[in-house]
């Protein structure tokens, strides 16, 4: 049974004076149109994940073939990379606006995968930071997009400082998917362009949702939606935002009153073992998440295995959300969930 406490802070947030997500998805869309390969993605009714979760409807967000690269991600970095490059262009050729830039990140997924691709897409260099326990067949992945992968550590934590440190020393630009203190305008934008799903989801569900379901690792994704859905529906949707047990930043945040690290095993939710949230997220969720749970790994891992059983396959950090469901969540009979398959499988 996840674990789960209400929010306090609902309706004004932790930091209500300071930077907070954009809940406006107008500018992303006419930026991605750029891209050759975007493409609206499905939302899908789940009538026997419903019936199992003992609600009234599920509908299910698919992210598993945005852009061709497989996960909600595609939409972030592409999306900062954009704006840079519309600024650049001023009429001129999007394609080689960014020529003789460099943008340098860390990865232990799909980030890496947008950076490469907006790199690519408007001229620019991309280099990713991996560390050493990052399979292989990923760093190929990123080198197919055109990327320069750099081994650095023996967790994702040390690969960031050194793509940090990359970046300060030769003059690049750090893309990052989290905030901090002085660290914001990027990963604003990133977080930006996950509203486009949002705003897609809007547009093709027939009624508002009752709940919304968002798996959350430093709470980019979660944040972005959660403003979205604020801004279209108001305070109708209660929003839960699910973490792992292993990394419950977010959570433990709440509780503190203010961001705080934790500490914890590595979880099999890889995209969400974020073990200190992003300050622009927290300031978002605080705001406009009602309640905050946190599932163990067999929870994910069944939550998982039922939706490959139906068709729906994922990773445990893609399914988190409806793996919470699933693991029993209490909701109303009634209730029409709306939730986000944010990746698909890794050998997919």
């Amino acid at each position: 049974m996840p674990i789960i406490i209400d929010n306090p802070w609902r309706g004004d947030g932790l930091d209500p004076e300071g930077v907070q997500p954009i809940a406006d998805a107008s500018g992303v869309a006419s930026l991605l149109a750029q891209c050759p390969a975007h493409r609206e993605t499905p939302l899908r009714a789940a009538l026997e994940i419903a019936e199992r979760a003992g609600v009234g409807e599920v509908w299910i967000k698919d992210e598993r073939e945005r852009m061709g690269l497989g996960s909600f991600k595609a939409l972030g970095a592409v999306h900062a990379i954009a704006r840079e490059a519309a600024a650049r262009a001023e009429g001129g050729d999007l394609q080689t606006a960014l020529s003789g830039e460099t943008y340098v990140a860390a990865s232990a997924g799909n980030h890496g995968l947008s950076v490469a691709a907006g790199a690519r897409i408007f001229g620019a260099r991309a280099i990713i930071y991996l560390a050493e326990t990052v399979p292989a067949a990923f760093a190929a992945r990123l080198e197919a997009r055109g990327a320069e992968v750099v081994r650095a550590g023996a967790e994702y934590q040390a690969s960031m400082e050194a793509a940090e440190t990359a970046a300060a020393e030769n003059g690049w630009t750090l893309l990052s998917d989290s905030s901090w203190e002085g660290y914001v305008d990027l990963p604003l934008r990133v977080m930006e362009g996950y509203t486009q799903l949002a705003a897609e989801a809007v547009a093709q569900i027939d009624a508002p949702p009752t709940h919304i379901l968002l798996q959350a690792g430093v709470g980019g994704l979660a944040a972005a939606v959660a403003a979205h859905a604020r801004l279209t529906w108001g305070d109708g949707p209660e929003i839960i935002v699910v973490e792992p047990d292993a990394a419950p930043a977010l959570i433990e945040s709440i509780r503190a009153g203010h961001l705080v690290s934790t500490e914890g095993p590595v979880s099999a939710m890889g995209r969400l073992d974020c073990k200190t949230p992003s300050m622009v997220a927290l300031a978002g969720l605080s705001r406009d998440a009602d309640r905050f749970a946190t599932i163990t790994e067999a929870e994910a891992q069944s939550g998982v295995d039922i939706l490959a059983a139906h068709g729906l396959a994922t990773t445990p950090s893609g399914g988190a959300g409806l793996a919470a469901l699933l693991a029993g969540l209490s909701l109303d009979p009634e209730a029409r969930v709306l939730a986000i398959l944010s990746e698909g499988p890794e050998d997919g």
